[in-house]
């Protein structure tokens, strides 16, 4: 028997939620994914503890309606981490940002502009340091345009067997979560920035990583919530910031610089991507984004320039494939630049 969207809906209409609404009339049910007889969906609600009984109910009527697995995920903060509270005499969020349990480093793959193959360089990276023999995990951060699940080859959907814990999905050697494996792939996430803060607090909490020697965020572009909350409520280690050489995304890179260095966030270094393109017919190199402005910039900031990598179609083809080039190609030329900045990070003891 396979369940229809509008039978998981019908269902879910029999919840009500503290205040007697039903949940969908209330707008509680978002990102509601139907796959055969499994159902996933995001709960947005405020604080968990007043709707424990809600979703065990919700589970139980998509049980009984013949649902084989139902996943609900509360975008909320976690009991270990509340929200803030302002009333006078209770206790307070913790000051400073936090460890991840299990995970020893957290290195953030960031970028000022869209664009400019962040995801790209933190897949390979990932699976770079996976190769080298390192405890990695993934987690993707940009809600907006998750696209990890593609570049690392993972279709599955993350289960929770005590309605707790996440756990995460695997391959090529890395540990990997994202937004985009509760959703469909051209389903857009809607959200609010509370949402958005609730939800990646969730997937770096309450998702069972495992003992880890680094974990990779990949995050998205700009400065705004997502980066904040990061470097906030996680111990973060540093961040690598991905440009291509054109003055306009050198811009928005320093921005993100400027960003990571008020939240204390020490910049690891810079990667040059799309740094040169060499025909395939005649072998002519030619420089389409221009040459030599990362390197500038990291001179002038005193980070090292932990790579330039070049703008190459096999990179592309096998991201899109969903096997990095360092998996797919890894004695590659394209591959080689990945597993450099791989082992510098590990000599450095940043991984």
């Amino acid at each position: 028997m396979t369940l229809s969207r509008e039978d998981v809906l019908a269902a879910l209409r029999e919840v009500k939620d503290p205040s007697g609404a039903d949940i969908v009339e209330a707008g509680l049910v978002r990102a509601l994914n139907v796959d055969d007889r499994a159902v996933r969906f995001v709960m947005e609600v405020a604080s968990p503890e007043p709707y424990m009984a809600v979703k065990a109910e919700a589970e139980g009527k998509l049980t009984a309606l013949g649902a084989a697995s139902v996943s609900i995920v509360m975008t909320a903060h976690s009991q270990q981490a509340p929200p803030p509270d302002l009333k006078m005499g209770r206790k307070a969020e913790p000051a400073g940002p936090e460890k991840v349990p299990g995970v020893d480093r957290i290195i953030a793959i960031a970028s000022g502009k869209g664009g400019v193959g962040k995801s790209t360089i933190a897949a390979n990276l990932a699976c770079a340091l996976a190769a080298e023999g390192r405890r990695v995990g993934m987690l993707d951060a940009d809600v907006y345009g998750p696209s990890q699940p593609r570049m690392l080859g993972v279709s599955g959907r993350p289960q929770s067997p005590d309605g707790k814990l996440i756990l995460p999905l695997r391959n090529f050697g890395v540990t990997m979560m994202s937004i985009g494996l509760m959703t469909n792939e051209d389903q857009a996430v809607v959200w609010r920035g509370p949402m958005l803060m609730g939800a990646l607090q969730q997937m770096l909490t309450q998702v069972q990583w495992g003992a880890l020697d680094v974990l990779i965020v990949d995050l998205p572009p700009g400065t705004g919530d997502v980066q904040m909350t990061l470097a906030q409520k996680a111990h973060l280690d540093g961040a690598i910031i991905v440009s291509t050489p054109q003055d306009v995304a050198l811009l928005d890179a320093r921005k993100g610089i400027d960003m990571f260095n008020q939240m204390n966030t020490p910049i690891l270094g810079m990667i040059e991507n799309m740094s040169t393109h060499i025909c395939s017919a005649c072998g002519h190199e030619e420089h389409v984004f221009g040459h030599g402005g990362v390197t500038a910039e990291a001179e002038k900031l005193g980070v090292p320039l932990l790579a330039e990598i070049p703008l190459h179609l096999d990179i592309r083809m096998a991201a899109d494939g969903g096997a990095p080039i360092v998996v797919s190609k890894p004695d590659s030329a394209q591959a080689q630049g990945f597993r450099t900045v791989a082992k510098a990070l590990i000599a450095d003891g940043n991984s």
